[in-house]
């Protein structure tokens, strides 16, 4: 989940705003957290998609 649509407890605003000291420490954490934490989910879905789509492949090429 990407931080831009979480809101924040403390001050009801979303978190990607950073209006209080609680949403900007939780966006520096969530943006440092994972490198592919940033990407869009239909990138990790594609993603996924074609690592799949290889082990097909490699599973096909060694049964034959």
């Amino acid at each position: 989940m990407t931080y831009d649509r979480l809101v924040c407890a403390n001050c009801a605003a979303p978190v990607s705003e950073g209006r209080c000291p609680v949403c900007r420490a939780n966006r520096e954490r969530l943006q440092q957290e994972h490198p592919l934490s940033g990407l869009h989910p239909m990138a990790l879905i594609a993603l996924a998609a074609v690592v799949i789509a290889a082990l097909a492949l490699l599973a096909a090429h060694q049964t034959v």
